[in-house]
């Protein structure tokens, strides 16, 4: 038996999808399986608030295949029915889940806020950066904006504790009287003659980071 919690890791199950993609819903249990290899396995998935599991089933003797979840185990046997169970599991985390990596209030309400007006999602480009996301401009594929999880000691800030931040452009010709180092920083991770950073801790009203995102995708029209 294999546990999903860590494969469900920042992301937000969309029960209804779960629906759509094949589960069935039983008793607040959501229950989907799948038979493979000529009818000969079958993958069982189940779905609640207290866990997420999944299991393949050897038909012929009616025993859990304990194999895929051996870590080391080698052979084109397993090897194929464990390719086909981790795929599976994948392809419902990707079509039945959201990313669900940025907590702070004010990002959830600038993440509302960028979808109502321009229609944009959050883009999660890297693999190896799974905190890190950006905004494009869709009219000619220029980022505007780009929300990140660091640490304060990035911003020069004697603190190790973890913050998620919000990048913009700026104008370049005002762009110094705009930075305090404390509400807006330079640029983190981008080029500083024209980006922004603010700490997404309530030090700048929401009103005020609106009009800085909308200032930015102004300035990302710009050839």
């Amino acid at each position: 038996m294999r546990n999903l919690e860590n494969y469900f890791k920042d992301r937000k199950i969309n029960y209804d999808r779960l629906i759509e993609y094949g589960f069935i819903l039983k008793e607040d249990n959501y229950y989907y399986e799948k038979i493979i290899n000529d009818g000969v396995f079958k993958i069982v998935i189940e779905i609640n608030k207290q866990q997420k599991i999944a299991k393949v089933i050897d038909l012929l003797n009616d025993q859990e295949y304990n194999l895929v979840d051996v870590k080391g185990v080698t052979g084109n046997f397993v090897g194929k029915i464990k390719e086909i169970y981790e795929a599976l599991i994948n392809d419902i985390i990707d079509k039945c889940s959201d990313v669900d990596v940025f907590k702070s209030k004010q990002t959830i309400a600038i993440i509302n806020y960028v979808k109502a007006k321009y229609d944009n999602d959050l883009e999660f480009l890297w693999k190896r950066s799974p905190k890190n996301a950006i905004w494009r401009n869709q009219n000619n594929r220029k980022w505007y904006g780009a929300v990140l999880v660091i640490s304060k000691d990035k911003l020069k800030i004697e603190s190790n504790e973890m913050v998620e931040i919000l990048d913009l452009r700026y104008q370049k010709n005002d762009i110094k009287n705009i930075i305090d180092n404390y509400k807006i920083f330079p640029g983190y991770h981008m080029n500083k003659d024209n980006w922004i950073t603010i700490i997404l801790d309530g030090r700048v009203e929401l009103e005020e980071i609106y009009q800085l995102i909308d200032n930015s995708y102004q300035l990302s029209l710009h050839k």
